[in-house]
């Protein structure tokens, strides 16, 4: 069983409560316990997740967000 892990990046590009919902919703489409927080005004976004990080910022990036870590 894969083990959950923080995975810390820096977003661009978010700039509303849908956006949020987006980033939340890419996320938990690979790992529905994932959980997610979003700081809007820093771009910031911290993912509680058993996927890895390269899955999740390119689920980030399909949104069309520009993601780094």
């Amino acid at each position: 069983m894969s083990h959950t892990q923080t995975v810390q990046l820096h977003v661009s590009g978010m700039s509303c409560q849908h956006c949020v919902k987006a980033v939340t919703q890419a996320v938990q489409a690979l790992d529905p316990a994932a959980r997610v927080a979003v700081d809007l005004p820093s771009g910031q976004v911290t993912v509680n997740s058993v996927a890895s990080a390269e899955q999740v910022k390119a689920a980030i990036a399909e949104e069309g967000y520009e993601v780094s870590a």
